[in-house]
């Protein structure tokens, strides 16, 4: 046997061998930045579901029905839309925020459930155009979710609160 061949063939295995670990060093590497972006992507969406999931609706018949019964739960209900509209007539036991398309609406908001328990069941609605352009709803229920409120529904204003609620005979308050 050729001594020589013997040498070069450990020489080889060595050279293999160190390459491999090489390779694997880099793989690691560059794996660990594209694993770990991977992970944050994953948390980012889980915190953005969970603060903006699709918003549960409730149909006015529904609260409507649920306010008029003897028994059961009665949710807070919110009124995150403007004052005038309020004053004229509201959901009964709803409570004035203000628009919550603006930021004093959304401070008081805050200042509401600050000592609620986050799984207070809460109602919210504005009433003041159809649903599709309502610019307060949809603030209000993003803040309750992200301050971690979960059993928050949205009261269904297809076109108006007039249209959907008052002239369809269910009960209304006046005033403040």
């Amino acid at each position: 046997m050729n001594p020589f061949s013997m040498t070069s063939g450990l020489f080889l295995r060595r050279a293999v061998s160190q390459f491999a670990v090489a390779l694997t060093f880099v793989v690691a590497v560059v794996s660990v930045p594209v694993f770990a972006q991977g992970v944050s992507s994953k948390s980012k969406a889980m915190a953005d579901e969970s603060s903006s999931a699709t918003p549960k609706l409730i149909q006015p018949e529904e609260l409507a029905r649920i306010l008029q019964a003897p028994k059961g739960d009665k949710p807070l209900i919110f009124h995150v839309g403007y004052r005038v509209l309020y004053q004229q007539a509201h959901v009964p036991r709803a409570e004035y925020i203000g628009p919550a398309s603006e930021p004093d609406g959304i401070q008081v908001l805050r200042q509401r459930v600050h000592p609620l328990p986050r799984t207070q069941y809460i109602v919210l609605y504005c009433g003041c155009c159809p649903w599709n352009k309502c610019p307060n709803v949809e603030p209000a229920y993003k803040e309750l979710r992200a301050l971690g409120f979960r059993n928050v529904k949205l009261l269904y204003i297809a076109d108006n609160f007039g249209n959907d609620w008052v002239d369809k005979g269910y009960l209304v308050e006046k005033g403040e």
